[in-house]
């Protein structure tokens, strides 16, 4: 018995030439640098009963380039992390897999969240935002007494 090489796509050849254009597309996708595709940072999103706390990674962006917006319920995070080439360097890139260029985030806020308190921490290449919420979303204890009759 002869052992074949198998090709998944020697079907595809057969049909027309927009299948083929679609398969280029893909192809150039996954080829291409990271560089040219967008990116967003990974969030962590966390709450306990007096903040809601998110967190960024967003390393190699300064912190002169982080915008943060709270409008109508919606915290808006934005920033752009650029690719720095020199042109005195002799040697060329390997390998390119982190992502760079603009990125923008949109998280919808609860209700509970008091706009005017929010803080925003940045240490080691991560974003903090500590979102306190109001006193009326806190959890309260209430102590009920029995009355003796």
């Amino acid at each position: 018995m002869a052992i074949t090489k198998y090709d998944p796509f020697a079907e595809l050849a057969e049909f027309p030439t927009g299948v083929r254009l679609f398969q280029d597309a893909v192809s150039r996708l996954f080829s291409e640098p990271t560089a040219t595709r967008p990116w967003a940072p990974p969030v962590d999103i966390f709450e306990n009963e007096n903040e809601l706390v998110l967190k960024a990674d967003v390393p190699d962006v300064p912190l002169e380039g982080i915008r943060i917006q709270l409008e109508n319920g919606t915290l808006t995070i934005q920033g752009e992390r650029k690719f720095e080439r020199k042109d005195d360097d002799k040697g060329g890139y390997h390998r390119i897999e982190r992502s760079y260029g603009s990125f923008v985030r949109y998280f919808s806020l609860p209700d509970s969240v008091d706009p005017e308190k929010v803080k925003a921490d940045y240490k080691d290449g991560v974003l903090t935002i500590t979102l306190a919420k109001k006193e009326v979303a806190k959890p309260r204890t209430i102590k009920v007494e029995v009355s003796k009759k």
